[in-house]
């Protein structure tokens, strides 16, 4: 770059202000100020620019090695499906339809709803848990209730 100390700023402002004049330097360093901003931001512009067109093309071989790699997987599938079936057709030939019965599982039993016995899984609290942090260990009837916390009288 341009190996511009303070010295030889000094130097070139003195000769713009014999130059130019007074009056006119302030406005004219204003100028080139701004046009300074315009080409700094014109670089940055074109650095962004080329920076998008380099990731962009990086993505685009990226979305090609994933495109050929899922083709080839989907082939090596489809081949080593066909083998299976081929396989499979050459051992279940042997077999007649009372043995190939014979190959499968029991279904598994049916799914029967606990509905006499909810209680006992309702109260699976242990006692001692109940007794320990104050839970209710029996329930009270409406009667019960009102006679153990009415108020006792008083005379």
């Amino acid at each position: 770059m341009l190996d511009i100390g303070v010295t030889k700023l000094a130097i070139i402002g003195g000769i713009a202000l014999v130059v130019i004049g007074p009056e006119r330097l302030p406005g004219l360093a204003r100028t080139i100020g701004t046009m300074l901003g315009r080409a700094q931001r014109y670089v940055a512009d074109v650095k962004a620019e080329v920076g998008r067109s380099m990731e962009l093309d990086e993505l685009k071989k990226m979305k090609d090695t994933m495109e050929s790699a899922v083709r080839d997987v989907e082939q090596s599938v489809q081949t080593s499906a066909a083998d299976f079936e081929k396989s499979w057709d050459s051992a279940s030939q042997g077999l007649s339809s009372t043995d190939s019965n014979a190959l499968y599982a029991p279904p598994p039993p049916q799914y029967r709803h606990p509905k006499k016995h909810w209680r006992v899984k309702q109260g699976a609290t242990p006692q001692w848990f109940k007794a320990r942090t104050g839970m209710r260990t029996r329930a009270l009837s409406g009667a019960a209730r009102v006679a153990r916390f009415r108020p006792k009288k008083m005379g």
